[in-house]
């Protein structure tokens, strides 16, 4: 053995845990040992890891816990080990448990959807035990597609009657009047993630059906205006570019029986540069209010293609390294 070289040792319990480990062409094991620096082998069910001493005890613990996952019934890929070694690394490796086997929803063609990181069941924790929810953090991290699953889930329990899901038009300024077609036609671009959420839990027709029902209802922000919304699920996406006076209208309009659940990702803001974002100004003063949560999601939690989480670093460094030059600029 090389001089400083450390070796750790698994027993694994059959050659299926061994298959799903590796992946692919062995694309999973060959990830770990380039995020890690260490060489991996097996023999029969034994997997040997060979490196320095920290990546070595790193790389067990990274893959002990993504066994487990595997017993779990999980699909092991990249973004599932970038996710545990970012754990492992932080000393959290036992969070990854956590996040094992809680079903959240079934969509309509039968898909399990799962809490796939410790942020993500924070939020939904935090949908399940609190009035109003912020779920604040970069795309892909599930917060409006975990949202829309929890006010399906609360629809189909009897707990709520309708669904009504809105978003700001801020593209076209709120002022839809110029644009051809009716108020469906006017409104479609902008609420089109909303509907592709609905249709994968509910189905095309059964969405159709519920929608005439007026069960379900997707309208942009300013339709919200003089309503009062009682024993519904709300959610407020793309929150960041409601101003100041919209979140406030939107937050004074919930009644009896109702959930709400506003989302959106502040560091994409597209108001104009004099109007205050009102998602921005409501954390800020609603932070210590009882049933009141708000929660931040990160880099970690994005679940898209594993470049979108690096992609999201670099820009998170671009910015801090930005602001950095502009503070040390003479005056």
């Amino acid at each position: 053995m090389e001089q400083g070289q450390a070796v750790q040792v698994i027993e694994v319990e059959s050659i299926d845990e061994l298959v799903s480990l590796f992946g692919k062409f062995d694309e999973n094991i060959a990830f770990i040992e380039s995020e890690l620096d260490v060489n991996i082998f097996t023999r029969d069910t034994v997997i040997t890891i060979k490196g320095s001493e920290d990546n070595s005890n790193a790389a067990k613990k990274v893959i002990e816990k993504l066994l487990l996952l595997i017993k779990k019934g999980e699909v092991i890929d990249r973004n599932r080990i970038t996710y545990a070694i970012d754990l492992v690394n932080a000393g959290e490796e036992d969070a990854i448990e956590q996040i094992m086997g809680d079903v959240i929803a079934i969509t309509a063609k039968g898909k399990q959807i799962k809490c796939k990181t410790v942020g993500q069941k924070k939020y939904v924790n935090a949908i399940r035990n609190n009035t109003v929810v912020f779920g604040i953090g970069p795309a892909g991290t599930g917060k409006t597609y975990l949202a829309v699953a929890m006010a399906v889930i609360a629809y189909k329990s009897k707990q709520v009657s309708k669904i009504i899901l809105t978003r700001p038009a801020v593209e076209a300024g709120e002022k839809l009047g110029f644009l051809p077609g009716d108020l469906q036609d006017k409104v479609d671009p902008y609420l089109r993630p909303l509907y592709d959420a609905l249709f994968d839990f509910f189905g095309a027709e059964t969405y159709q059906k519920l929608q005439e029902k007026g069960v379900i209802e997707v309208a942009p922000l300013a339709y919200m205006r003089g309503r009062t919304l009682s024993d519904s699920f709300i959610i407020l996406d793309e929150a960041q570019n409601s101003t100041v006076e919209q979140m406030k209208m939107f937050l004074t309009r919930f009644g009896d029986n109702s959930k709400v659940v506003v989302t959106g990702d502040i560091t994409q803001i597209d108001l104009p540069k004099e109007k205050r974002s009102g998602l921005k100004h409501a954390v800020s003063i609603l932070n210590d209010i009882e049933d009141i949560s708000i929660i931040n999601l990160t880099y970690k939690d994005v679940i898209r293609h594993h470049l979108v989480q690096s992609i999201i670093k670099a820009y998170e460094k671009g910015e801090k390294k930005s602001f950095r030059y502009r503070a040390e600029e003479p005056r």
